[in-house]
């Protein structure tokens, strides 16, 4: 069915239509009315269907209260009261994918499925979950899937345990994540960026069930989602289920989720301990990070010019700022990495099988092969190479066998959740 701009259809009101070339589709942007909620439906022939409702989620402590929530929506709702029925769906669903993510400053729930009535019946527990979850009166959610007290006999210490405590000192027993942790909170003091919205193991037994439940009825509201469909559907019937069993049962309100910018603090350099095993040899063990904030996640030109320059630069065989840190000694394992997906985007050298005599060494080598490299070019067979490389992903929609529309999904919310297009 066509939908025309300024018509409104079950309580949606389609805002734009525009061709989108590069995908061949069609797409629609809608407000619903009533709730507040924002919808993008990108029409298309792929049978592979795609849905997302995601929330901007800005924490302001490192309790992993976004990410506790996330995993506790999934444990049963209004309408599917079991205890775990992202399992059951794992088990009995025709998904071709089913899944929850936490990030820095958003919290998504994608799903999708080649078969119609799968589809519908995944969108249906997935807004449920989220919308009408049980974990805001059992509080028996919040010690499962975050922490708890636990004994292993009556004379044992008392220790903590939990499905996000565990999983996060897994996470923070890796250096490479600590120094991550490290870089994120001193580039970003005064912002949500600042602080482990996956939880840090020493704050999340500081999480009660009143600030857990005080979280999700801030954040999980219509007025603060963002909701994806994709593919071959029956957009009319999809609409009225949406409004109907759920969106029609809330006001629109104002969230304050908005995301701070950061001031720039300056060049910081820090230096943290991590643990080794016992009478393990440190030489060769330091980890260093070059970090620059690049602070305009909406210029999409220049985010993918920073793609192509960390392949070619430093991923490549023939990688010359790469080449130049390693004819210098400073370390085993060179690395970058362009983070977009942030309000203020960051790129990244990473060095690790180095030595801390070396930290000194690493500003001046980079700053020297970049200023060469400004001065006498880039080679442009590599340049080129990395063009293609980008290009021939982009164009084969090759993504690891996961649903092309699920990554536009996450690739629409590196503008939309900025409050800019999401179609850039």
């Amino acid at each position: 069915m066509t939908l025309d701009v300024h018509s409104t259809l079950h309580g949606f009101r389609v805002d734009r239509a525009v061709f989108v070339k590069e995908l061949g589709s069609q797409a629609y942007e809608m407000t619903h009315v009533q709730s507040g909620a924002r919808l993008l439906y990108i029409k298309n022939d792929d049978d592979n269907k795609v849905f997302s409702i995601s929330f901007r989620t800005t924490p302001s402590d490192s309790t992993g209260v976004p990410h506790i929530c996330e995993h506790s929506t999934l444990c049963g709702s209004r309408k599917f009261p079991l205890k775990e029925p992202f399992v059951e769906l794992v088990k009995g669903s025709l998904n071709t994918f089913l899944n929850a993510m936490t990030f820095p400053d958003k919290t998504m729930y994608p799903v999708a499925s080649r078969n119609a009535i799968d589809f519908k019946n995944l969108v249906d527990v997935y807004l449920d979950a989220v919308f009408f979850p049980n974990m805001l009166k059992d509080p028996e959610v919040l010690m499962q899937e975050g922490w708890h007290y636990e004994m292993e006999t009556p004379d044992a210490p008392l220790s903590y345990s939990g499905v996000v405590y565990n999983e996060m000192k897994g996470v923070f027993s890796s250096p490479d994540a600590q120094l991550e942790r490290h870089v994120m909170e001193n580039l970003f003091p005064d912002t949500t960026y600042g602080v482990e919205s996956g939880g840090d193991p020493d704050d999340i037994p500081n999480l009660t069930q009143a600030d857990f439940t005080a979280f999700h009825d801030k954040y999980y509201h219509p007025s603060n989602s963002y909701i994806f469909l994709y593919g071959d559907l029956d957009i009319d019937a999809m609409l009225a289920f949406i409004d109907g069993e759920y969106l029609s049962k809330f006001t629109a309100t104002h969230i304050a989720s908005e995301i701070g910018r950061q001031a720039c603090p300056g060049s910081i350099v820090k230096t943290y301990p991590y643990g080794v095993a016992n009478g393990e040899k440190t030489e060769q063990k330091t980890l260093h990070s070059l970090t620059y904030v690049v602070d305009d996640a909406l210029d999409t030109t220049l985010a993918l010019a920073f793609k192509t320059l960390t392949y070619a630069l430093l991923l490549s065989p023939a990688a010359p700022l790469k080449k130049a840190l390693v004819d210098a000694g400073l370390g085993q394992d060179i690395s970058g990495d362009f983070q977009n997906g942030l309000l203020q985007p960051l790129w990244g050298i990473s060095i690790n099988g180095s030595d801390p005599d070396k930290q000194a060494q690493i500003l001046p080598v980079v700053r020297k092969a970049l200023t060469d490299l400004v001065t006498k070019g880039i080679d442009r067979t590599l340049l080129t190479g990395a063009l293609n490389r980008i290009e021939f992903s982009l164009r084969e929609a090759d993504f690891a066998g996961r649903p092309k529309g699920l990554i536009y999904g996450i690739q629409c919310m590196d503008t939309w959740l900025y409050d800019e297009d999401p179609l850039l």
